[in-house]
């Protein structure tokens, strides 16, 4: 079913409020109150995007995103998280757990839709020209949308796998914070400098399972994937 968001949220009056404005710009919508419904609901439909709300019933919307980037059919669904919850630590475990985008309440409803259709565009129902980059030992197959280091898949988010693609298209170039923003989140969306360095150490982290690190920190400016990363390119510097 295309264009279908599905809004998980167990407050009515937010799922009528988004309910009604999505319609009016076109989309499809399917709600889900109950989270315990939430990953057979996605896996039934296959929406092209979810907004998750943080705090649900029986089982948290940060464990219902990471059960969805556990399965391999609906991984690349992105996923707009929505809470209450403005700290920084808060946007930080949400998006660790692959979370691509972050509304906090009370919202603008405009926003919410910009982010929506701005997280749609992302989502790979386009044609790619290129149908495999490869960077030393670590492959990325566009049209399928799977990753391999070495003889092992790799399960990336929509964003880390947007990171990654922009990182190895072009080995060496160091790519600034705010030009990554603007490629991989999209001009008119604000988020903060700080999202990228979260996504930067997940990807980090998925690839150094098979490997050494390829991805160097450039202090002060950025990142860029690099055969001849320092060895102590850890987490710790981004």
């Amino acid at each position: 079913m295309s264009n279908l968001v599905m809004v998980i949220e167990d407050e009515e009056a937010i799922c009528l409020l988004l309910s009604y404005n999505l319609e009016k710009e076109g989309f499809q919508v399917a709600t889900v109150s109950n989270g315990i419904n939430a990953v057979s609901e996605v896996e039934r439909l296959l929406p092209s995007v979810i907004i998750l709300d943080w705090m649900l019933p029986e089982i948290s919307g940060v464990e219902i995103c990471k059960l969805i980037r556990s399965k391999p059919d609906i991984k690349n669904i992105p996923i707009i998280m929505l809470t209450a919850k403005s700290q920084e630590e808060d946007k930080i475990k949400g998006l660790s757990a692959g979370a691509d985008d972050y509304v906090t309440k009370p919202f603008s409803v405009p926003e919410l839709i910009a982010r929506v259709k701005t997280n749609l565009r992302r989502a790979p129902l386009f044609e790619e020209k290129e149908k495999i980059l490869t960077f030393e030992d670590i492959s990325m197959d566009l049209v399928e949308r799977k990753v391999k280091r070495g003889d092992n898949y790799l399960h990336l988010s929509p964003t880390e796998f947007r990171l990654l693609k922009m990182l190895i298209k072009e080995p060496g170039k160091v790519f600034s914070r705010e030009v990554l923003l603007k490629s991989v989140w999209g001009e008119n969306i604000y988020v903060e400098s700080r999202t990228v360095d979260v996504h930067i150490r997940r990807l980090r982290k998925v690839l150094n399972q098979y490997g050494p690190d390829y991805i160097r920190t450039v202090r002060a400016n950025g990142y860029a994937i690099d055969k001849n990363a320092p060895a102590d390119n850890d987490e710790n510097n981004d």
